[in-house]
């Protein structure tokens, strides 16, 4: 029997120490007891004393397994994994009836408060008994424990290599070996290539399945990051787990609590640096984990929950400093912002927002809206570096509350143009302080963001070499831009939008057409607007070989009608529409293409057409192949020079993020994660009917690699 006394470990005290009345009442218990036998009965036995299909429930054995942790942690665990049938099936009421019957057969008396049925209330309260030890732990198993008595045989174990695992440094993500993969787009300048070529056009259909693995359920958009034979890989609800990139062998797994009232939200990537691992949560925190064991080692709030804000990046490491960036999506005041902590400590280093606030540079920019009101500047994914100007690169999004910018005011010294909103912004990652900025769109009323990933790269521009940064927006365009003062050089078009007339060679500067800009004299029209709100191009990245100044864009064909909202309907943008999609004039029901563009001219060397839009960021490698994903579940390879498909695979569920490459011991391999859940899986896949979905999501990692022994 737990009496009184045993109380005191349950963590519920008084000021003397002591709690008056047990934490859980007969009546919850009984109404636990009916759950139980319908849904835990069958593997833990009617009295919860366990079977060949799961431990029990109660006695040293359990209470060992538990002690010294919260109960949080037991209603988590049962929540994410119970019953393995339909895991997260059983409700927060029917969870907590089933933690009261629990306590009341592990002897905890009952009395006249009721267990709590939310995991932040549940946090304080403790599990009594006596921990067990790591040793005997091992014994425990999903059936039921090891005999005591049981001698297990000699087996050979695998090496973890995790133990040779060498620290990160700024010199590896600038310029990362070969076979590594340190950071979102491989190296910090963004270009997602890769020096490796054991896997190649002439080999590449010989390519087969090294390994896969099921990750936690969920969307998932997040790229693997690889560094001494350990794969990193994130996953829907802040999961993040350690692999051996050789066998798919689990080395740690870390699994984010998040409060009940937030919901979780998909990210791009997480970020390696010295010894530890950093992500960003749907909480709004910056963690960071001991890259050998997965445990946090510091764990910092950047922004408020249920603010309007959203963390759906990840972070990026420069010079001691964890940048990440923060979108005010549901209208966040004061506009998005990146913030930046000290590696070691997770101390704030500074914070720039992406909106201008009054009375500083572009402050005046926002038709006289107080600051209040001001939304936007959201920053949705990673950043980039660039070692040889020292400055980092965040490109700001637009506001939807667009409809108080669209025709300027008539005061002195006041503009529309709604700055950060479409600008790339280089920072001093040292200091926080802004170098330059560019504004590509000014008034963006139609969401086509020119916030994406900014690449350094030196092109030879009207006959001189210069070293620029070069970025795209949904709607196709890109500009060109000297990395070190930002002053405009050239764009180039992909050909995919409408709505945009001239550029100005000298500025860069946008010419609208004015019949496409919603509201105003066109209150009451339909807009058609090509590409679709949804992005020509999105975020899921380019890819830059540098040796061939050849940019590879993964774009989908498509327009949108804007249809005036009627009385009671609502917008998401304040300009008094809503979006539709919609082909192509003149669709031939292809509707995603890859295309290559020669950065030196601006002119396309070729386009690869399919049904499908692309789902995935584009690898280019040194064996003249880029591997890319699609909405039809495949994953394929194709030749550079041509773009002609070589190779590909049909995967378990759509692919969303971006594919790696690395080597182990001298051996190719090509990595993708897989995870319903990226922009255009949620809008074109309307286009293309006769390809289904799989009914139940599913997220999980596929490594390929040429069949044979590594070759060193």
């Amino acid at each position: 029997m737990i009496t009184r006394a045993i109380l005191v470990v349950l963590g519920i005290t008084l000021a003397t120490g002591l709690q008056a009345d047990p934490v859980y009442t007969s009546s919850q218990a009984k109404q636990g007891q009916e759950q139980f036998k319908h849904t835990c009965a069958r593997c833990h036995g009617p009295e919860l004393g366990g079977s060949q299909f799961g431990p029990p429930l109660k006695g040293d054995d359990f209470q060992g397994r538990w002690a010294g942790k919260s109960l949080a942690d037991l209603f988590y665990y049962i929540r994410s994994n119970m019953p393995p049938t339909n895991p997260g099936s059983i409700s927060h009421h029917d969870l907590a009836g089933v933690l009261a019957y629990i306590m009341e057969k592990n002897g905890v008396q009952a009395g006249n408060t009721p267990l709590p049925d939310s995991y932040e209330s549940l946090k304080a309260v403790l599990m009594p008994g006596n921990a067990m030890s790591e040793q005997e732990r091992m014994r425990l198993g999903p059936g039921g424990p090891i005999s005591p008595n049981a001698k297990m045989p000699p087996w050979p174990t695998h090496p973890n290599p995790l133990k040779s695992y060498t620290p990160v440094t700024d010199a590896m993500l600038i310029n990362p070996t070969p076979g590594e993969w340190l950071s979102w787009r491989r190296s910090l300048d963004g270009k997602g290539y890769s020096p490796l070529k054991q896997i190649n056009r002439g080999n590449v259909k010989k390519l087969q399945l090294a390994w896969s693995l099921t990750l936690p359920p969920g969307p998932n958009e997040s790229t693997p990051l690889y560094h001494n034979g350990v794969l990193f890989v994130q996953s829907f609800r802040d999961n993040v787990q350690a692999f051996d990139a050789v066998t798919g062998n689990e080395l740690w797994h870390y699994q984010r609590r998040l409060p009940e009232a937030v919901t979780p939200t998909t990210k791009k990537s997480i970020a390696l640096y010295g010894d530890k691992v950093y992500l960003g949560t749907s909480d709004l925190h910056v963690v960071a984990l001991d890259a050998k064991t997965g445990k946090v080692v510091w764990d910092r709030a950047i922004g408020e929950i249920n603010k309007g804000f959203d963390l759906t990046g990840g972070p990026v490491a420069v010079r001691g400093k964890i940048m990440t960036g923060i979108a005010a999506t549901n209208g966040g005041p004061g506009g998005g912002y990146v913030e930046a902590l000290d590696a070691k400590t997770g101390r704030e280093a500074w914070r720039f927002y992406g909106v201008a606030r009054p009375g500083q540079p572009g402050g005046n920019s926002w038709n006289d809206i107080p600051l209040k009101k001001r939304s936007g500047g959201s920053f949705w994914v990673p950043g980039s570096y660039d070692a040889r100007t020292n400055l980092a690169f965040f490109g700001a999004t637009p506001t939807y509350d667009t409809g108080p910018l669209r025709n300027p005011i008539d005061k002195p010294g006041v503009t529309n143009d709604a700055l950060f909103t479409d600008s790339t912004l280089a920072i001093n990652p040292d200091t926080g302080k802004l170098a330059w900025y560019y504004q590509h769109l000014a008034n963006d009323q139609w969401d086509m963001d020119f916030g994406y990933q900014r690449q350094a790269v030196d092109l030879p521009i009207k006959g001189k070499k210069r070293h620029v940064i070069v970025t795209g927006d949904k709607a196709g365009i890109f500009d060109v831009m000297d990395a070190k003062t930002g002053k405009y050089l050239t764009s180039f078009q992909l050909g995919i939008q409408n709505f945009i007339t001239a550029i100005d060679p000298k500025t860069g500067k946008k010419t609208v057409d004015p019949k496409l800009i919603p509201g105003g004299e066109n209150t009451g029209r339909t807009l058609t607007i090509c590409p679709h709100a949804g992005g020509g191009k999105n975020w899921i990245p380019d890819a830059i070989n540098p040796h061939t100044d050849t940019l590879f864009v993964p774009l989908a064909e498509t327009c949108m009608d804007l249809i005036p909202v009627k009385k009671g309907e609502s917008a998401l943008m304040s300009g008094g529409f809503r979006f539709t999609i919609r082909p192509r004039p003149d669709s031939d029901g292809r509707f995603g293409r890859i295309q290559a563009v020669d950065l030196k001219t601006g002119k396309t060397l070729w386009k690869e057409r399919q049904r499908t839009a692309p789902g995935t960021g584009i690898l280019a490698t040194a064996g003249n192949l880029l591997f890319a994903g699609s909405l039809d579940r495949s994953f394929a390879a194709y030749d550079q020079t041509t773009g002609k498909r070589l190779w590909h695979r049909i995967l378990t569920d759509v692919p969303s993020a971006a594919p790696i490459t690395y080597t182990v011991d001298g051996k190719q391999y090509v990595a993708v994660v897989v995870g319903y859940g990226g922009p255009w899986s949620v809008t074109e896949a309307i286009l293309t009917p006769e390809i289904t979905l799989p009914v139940a999501r599913s997220s999980s990692i596929w490594v390929f690699a040429l069949p044979g022994k590594n070759s060193k």
